[in-house]
């Protein structure tokens, strides 16, 4: 038995879910996602609980359990975006790095010839800070991966410690060469 599909979704208030068959679309404060579930689990509205509920449907498979816990995280992910929203932090360390937004896409000019550029998806907003980037919207996923492009672009290395790293990341440093005796 899953520990989290279990568990039933309290939806707080300003937040409205709709679902149509294992379509599952949540309205909120943040803005409207929407997403398709697997045909294994049932979602479905508890009206005296006020919440929603995920269970397998017929017989349990291993699929099935594997996926009972995943879609009851996706769809507490998308409450929790459309009521607060989901925020990611970039710092960008090195002399003349820097980023900045131009029109759809985020700029990076972090130490190669010419700047990289990385596609912003719609829901999405990113705001540059001299060395910070903050990435901010309603659905995890499209933050998360934006961050981890942008972030792709030029890793710390382990040295200096160059590179977009998230805000708070430790690098692990190396002493590098030595020289004399």
């Amino acid at each position: 038995m899953s520990r989290v599909g279990i568990k039933p979704i309290e939806i707080p208030g300003g937040v409205k879910v709709t679902i149509n068959g294992q379509k599952v679309t949540v309205e909120g404060p943040k803005g409207t996602l929407s997403r398709e579930f697997s045909p294994l689990i049932n979602v479905g509205w508890s009206e005296d609980e006020k919440s929603v509920v995920c269970t397998i449907k017929g017989e349990s498979s291993r699929e099935a359990k594997a996926l009972w816990g995943t879609t009851r995280a996706l769809i507490q992910n998308m409450v929790i975006g459309v009521k607060d929203g989901y925020e990611k932090s970039l710092e960008i360390v090195g002399v003349g790095w820097g980023a900045s937004v131009a029109g759809q896409a985020l700029k990076l000019s972090v130490g190669y010839a010419n700047a990289v550029m990385v596609d912003i998806p719609q829901g999405v907003n990113v705001t540059v800070e001299k060395q910070l980037v903050k990435i901010t919207g309603a659905d995890k996923h499209a933050v998360g991966q934006l961050a981890a492009m942008a972030r792709a672009v030029r890793k710390p290395e382990p040295y200096n410690g160059k590179g977009v790293k998230y805000a708070g990341e430790v690098i692990k440093r190396k002493q590098g060469k030595q020289f004399g005796s």
